[in-house]
């Protein structure tokens, strides 16, 4: 037993941590100790939690969704968070522990940022795949995909600019920018809000169209002449893709201050207008009934609207005009194309003397009497 103490007395003075370890004997080893022990708890917690919540959570469940794209952010963010609540308890007067909260506040004001920005931009995602708009009824699915992206960009942008000044407010020179300016702010609030007109004006429009809804991704849209649909809203333009594959880029104040068509702004059924000159003798009920035939063997038809009227009249001939109805302006253009060929078609066939044609009556009076033909006396 003797020898046993003695080999222990021996050992003891030995067993001494930071010596043992070859580390320096310093209040940074302790600290830094501690800063990995809330890591590894931190990390730990979110790892069991959200495990927890994703097994609660109903697996196609909105909250669900959000939270599995959300745990990458969380991963960086509640760790950052839990550091800067522990340096806050170190010791005041340890070596540069005011700089490591300064990097430590900056890493917490990115991770935070970053995880807001990505929480509207999942939960906006996630609320748009409850509603595709990618069906023949899509008015609702196009207000919320509407309302949301729009919203959703409005408010990560809001999110970023807020979280670069926080940033920026962490320096003690920013700040005392900050209250130099704002002792001139009448100055200085001018000179931005100059600056800044167009920028605010097509946020401001950009949030007055996500909430009024003028317009939808899309809606078919008569711009400036130009036949389109909406296939793109941002937060400071509109752009539209045109018949012919070209785009047509459109600022968003232009949809607030001008007007334009929106021919899907409750429904997308149309009704279309197709015209014809013909002469005064063709007869008005068999082009009814061709055009009624036409109609019903048209796919495009919605079996709504199948109208043909006399709208105008001259000396050479009368107009006519046919109305027909279609459940989209796509469909309704092909039909009015269809009925538009297919009656020229039956005019020419079954009444070419009714074809539009100039006439001129020769008398034998007019060809005999020189005084017919005379030049008028001046």
């Amino acid at each position: 037993m003797e020898v046993i103490r003695a080999v222990r007395a021996d050992f003891e003075p030995r067993m001494d941590l930071p010596e043992f370890l070859h580390l320096p004997d310093s209040p940074w080893v302790g600290a830094l100790a501690g800063a990995l022990l809330v890591l590894a708890g931190s990390l730990l917690a979110e790892l069991t939690g959200g495990v927890i919540l994703l097994r609660l959570l109903p697996e196609r469940s909105m909250l669900g969704g959000v939270l599995r794209h959300l745990r990458g952010p969380l991963r960086l963010a509640l760790p950052l968070l839990a550091l800067q609540f522990y340096w806050f308890g170190v010791d005041d007067g340890l070596k540069q522990i005011g700089r490591v909260r300064h990097l430590n506040a900056l890493a917490v004001v990115f991770a935070l940022t970053l995880l807001s920005a990505r929480f509207v931009a999942v939960a906006a995602g996630e609320l748009v795949k409850r509603y595709p708009y990618d069906v023949a009824d899509n008015l609702q699915a196009r207000r919320v995909l509407t309302q949301a992206r729009v919203l959703s960009r409005s408010l990560i942008f809001l999110i970023v600019l807020i979280g670069a000044a926080l940033g920026l407010m962490t320096f003690p020179t920013v700040r005392h920018l900050g209250t130099s300016l704002l002792a001139s702010a009448g100055v200085a609030g001018l000179v931005i809000g100059l600056a800044a007109k167009s920028v605010l004006g097509n946020l401001l429009a950009g949030l007055q169209l996500a909430l009024t809804q003028p317009i939808r991704y899309d809606d078919v849209l008569i711009v400036q002449g130009q036949w389109g649909r909406v296939e793109e809203i941002t937060m400071t333009y509109v752009v539209v893709a045109l018949w012919d594959e070209r785009r047509l880029v459109v600022p968003l104040q232009w949809f607030i201050e001008n007007p334009f068509e929106n021919w899907t702004r409750t429904t997308s059924h149309l009704i279309g207008s197709v015209f014809w000159w013909v002469d005064y003798g063709v007869p008005l009920d068999p082009l009814r009934a061709e055009l009624k035939r036409l109609c019903q063997e048209a796919p495009e038809w919605d079996g709504r609207v199948c109208v043909l009227q006399v709208t105008d009249t001259s000396e050479k001939s009368m107009q006519l005009r046919g109305l027909v109805s279609s459940v989209d302006s796509g469909r309704n253009w092909d039909l009015r194309c269809k009925v538009r060929e297919g009656l020229i078609d039956w005019i020419r066939q079954h009444h070419p003397q009714g074809l539009p044609r100039l006439r001129a009556e020769l008398g034998r009076d007019s060809l005999t009497d020189p005084a017919a033909t005379a030049a008028p006396a001046h």
